[in-house]
């Protein structure tokens, strides 16, 4: 376990961050679908519980009547993607230093000294997770009532075609872009840093913070990528999240190298 971030020292120096451009996105992609490239079958092993769990979490939206939920809950499980890609961070760190990258040294991460501090960042994504279902299910009730749909048809046309419905989607997707506003502030270096350095909590979320005030377009720009892939990959019954997802996982670990200088 050498090669997994040493404990963090007492007092610990702030990162620097750097500026970036587009060429910096189009390198980290392409280094991201070159990681994939080099063990895709790793990379589908971590992530296809990610479709798995959001087909589960769909259908019992629809057994339970709850269908309102289930865009919230495909597009929310998103919110938690940070988390889910910390094998696949390590996985990249491997390659980058010339050591193995066997599929079983992405749960190295679980025994690193930065376990504790990985996990208690993902339970804050979690909690985000579950404030956002919250409330997309207020505003559902407030703009549809809560009376559930009679089909999903009916629910279709109410959403599509009525005002109410229409007032439900810009709104919905406002406050869902607040939600991914502070996943991406919080959570596009803060993995990746913690998984490198083991700096602690709050200098791993400073620093993604502060990645974000010194790239704000282009990192917009990054998370606009992230929401577009996520959402068409999530067309065929999301099982285009098993490529999708660790693709942009791994390129998110080359995105962090771009962002910050060690």
């Amino acid at each position: 376990m050498a090669n997994i971030a040493s404990p963090a020292p007492a007092a610990v120096e702030l990162p620097t961050v750097r500026k970036i451009g587009l060429s910096d996105l189009r390198e980290a992609l392409a280094r991201g679908i070159d990681d994939f490239g080099a063990f895709p079958s790793h990379a589908i092993f971590l992530c296809v519980l990610y479709p798995i769990a959001g087909i589960l979490l769909g259908g019992l939206a629809l057994r339970t009547n709850v269908l309102p939920l289930v865009f919230p809950l495909v597009t929310g499980f998103a919110l938690i993607g940070p988390f889910a890609a910390v094998g696949l961070y390590e996985l990249s760190r491997r390659r980058e230093l010339g050591l193995d990258s066997s599929w079983q040294h992405a749960f190295d991460v679980f025994r690193s000294p930065a376990k504790w501090s990985i996990f208690g960042l993902g339970v804050l994504l979690m909690l985000l997770f579950v404030a956002w279902l919250g409330v997309a299910q207020s505003l559902t009730v407030q703009i549809l009532g809560d009376a559930p749909p009679a089909s999903i048809g009916a629910f279709v046309h109410t959403l599509f075609f009525t005002q109410a419905g229409w007032r439900l989607i810009v709104w919905g997707n406002l406050l869902g872009l607040v939600f991914a506003i502070v996943v991406l502030s919080v959570g596009v270096v803060s993995f990746p840093l913690l998984i490198d350095r083991n700096v602690g909590i709050p200098v791993a979320m400073l620093t993604s913070i502060r990645a974000v005030l010194a790239n704000p377009v282009v990192l917009a720009l990054w998370g606009c990528v992230v929401a577009i892939a996520l959402a068409v990959a999530s067309l065929p019954f999301l099982v285009g999240l098993a490529v999708v997802m660790p693709v942009l996982g791994h390129a998110s670990w080359h995105l962090y190298r771009r962002i910050v200088q060690l």
